[in-house]
């Protein structure tokens, strides 16, 4: 059986069975309906892919069918059949929707044709919404690891910016995600049938950096036997990632600058510029506003970039995250090094929410492949675990990035990792429940649970270091 199931209207009886008789040869599933009505009450019932109408039906016409089906039901595909001499009515009939039409008599021939190409395209766009939907799975926000307040608020904006065609700057340490969280920016755009176009600007050699950015003409330099696209001009449409903009050279940041201002590109050798429509999402590790203090970096363009600033928490404000991140990693690596029945025992999981991850998520990821790949056993043990994961527990549990000593209470790591929350929010109460993924009422409970006042945040906070 072919793909696609198909509506035959047409109120002559001989015709509508030769109809079916020639679709049903072709291997697909038919169904009849001698008028309008008819056709209406069987696609409420039975979805359908493709319905080709007579257009000269009783009652409603073929037309009056074809924009009903257009309204309710957007996804089936229309031909239409018309007699001889009709062929104005036949345009009308593709102004409202239908993808084609056959004059009759039909040919079986013509028939096949039309059908097999009505149907692959219908086919294919189903096939494009699958793999968007794929891709929307892959690189959606839903996608990105952690429920943790920090990291809500900052999908929180992303997804607000997303909407937007605004510049996004995001800020944060190495191996966070920006890169993951630039796609998802992009995937979730009205730009994301367009191409994400990532530029690294800190690992292409400085003097191959103007022409990949920007592509050059013909005969710019020796060696430029033909023209190159950048990957800015790659981009058009879309989105360009420029990763790690804080190594850019200044002579470089002046072009970037006039692509933000005038959406315009000078290639390498060219006499004048070429337009672009790109949406530049920028990301660094470094201190942005450090390098426009100490002359590396151009303060217009830094404002330009941080219209939308973004600054990813570091794994060790997370925290709570980490376990997800443990049995994300461990079934992918598992998966990959095709290790089905390794397991990581539970047990196992709180000797990684204690350690403060300087290298953050990437980091994390890293350790738990080289344990799935070292491991020579079915089950990972502590034998398998780095010595720095078992070495810092023996006197030390990380909270929040607070460092409290063995044997501190509950009631203490809370009162201390509250008092840090409003201490880092300048106890504005509204935001520092929000970090501590609270409500507002919850937090006030909780202040007077440990008698907690204005006055304690700064004393108290530097007690427990």
């Amino acid at each position: 059986m072919k793909f696609g199931r198909i509506l035959v209207v047409e109120d002559d009886a001989s015709m509508r069975h030769a109809t079916r008789v020639q679709l049903e040869k072709e291997g697909y599933e038919t169904s009849a309906a001698f008028d309008a009505p008819q056709a209406l009450d069987i696609l409420k019932t039975s979805p359908h892919d493709l319905v080709i109408t007579d257009l000269n039906l009783p009652g409603p016409s073929g037309l009056e069918l074809l924009k009903r089906i257009r309204a309710e039901y957007p996804d089936t595909t229309v031909i239409v059949v018309t007699g001889y001499g009709t062929v104005e009515t036949a345009v009308d009939a593709m102004k409202c929707g239908a993808y084609d039409y056959l004059g009759k008599p039909v040919h079986a021939y013509e028939l096949k044709m039309l059908v097999d190409r009505a149907l692959e395209r219908r086919r294919l766009i189903e096939e494009v919404q699958r793999l968007r939907g794929t891709i929307d799975q892959k690189f959606g926000f839903e996608n990105i690891i952690g429920r943790s307040g920090p990291l809500m608020q900052v999908l929180d904006a992303a997804a607000r910016v997303a909407q937007t065609d605004a510049t996004a700057l995001i800020l944060g340490e190495t191996g966070t995600g920006k890169d993951l969280l630039a796609k998802a920016i992009h995937v979730n755009s009205p730009r994301r049938e367009r191409p994400f176009v990532t530029i690294n600007c800190g690992a292409i050699p400085r003097d191959l950096l103007e022409s990949e950015l920007f592509g050059y003409v013909k005969g710019a330099f020796t060696g430029a036997v033909t023209h190159k696209k950048g990957k800015v001009e790659a981009a058009d449409g879309g989105t360009a990632f420029l990763d790690e903009i804080g190594e850019m050279p200044l002579d470089l940041q002046v072009r970037v600058l006039r692509l933000l201002q005038e959406r315009e590109i000078e290639k390498v050798g060219a006499p004048i510029p070429v337009h672009v429509d790109v949406r530049i999402i920028a990301a660094t590790h470094r201190n942005l506003e450090e390098l426009v203090a100490n002359g590396t970096f151009r303060e217009d363009l830094y404002y330009r970039l941080a219209v939308v600033p973004i600054t990813l928490p570091p794994l060790r404000a997370r925290f709570e995250d980490i376990p997800e991140f443990v049995v994300t990693f461990f079934r992918m690596s598992a998966q990959r090094y095709n290790r089905p029945s390794l397991s990581l025992p539970q047990a196992l999981i709180p000797h990684f929410s204690r350690y403060q991850w300087p290298g953050n998520i990437r980091q994390l990821q890293n350790v738990i492949e080289r344990m799935v790949v070292l491991c020579p056993r079915e089950e990972i043990t502590e034998a398998d675990l780095p010595e720095f994961l078992l070495k810092q527990e023996s006197t030390q549990t990380a909270v929040y990035g607070q460092q409290l000593t063995e044997g501190t209470t509950l009631d203490a790591a809370e009162r201390a990792l509250i008092l840090q929350a409003l201490r880092q929010c300048n106890w504005n109460q509204t935001k520092a429940a929000r970090q501590l993924g609270l409500t507002r009422k919850i937090l006030m409970r909780r202040l007077a649970k440990h008698g907690i006042r204005k006055d304690d945040a700064t004393i108290a906070v530097t007690a427990t270091r």
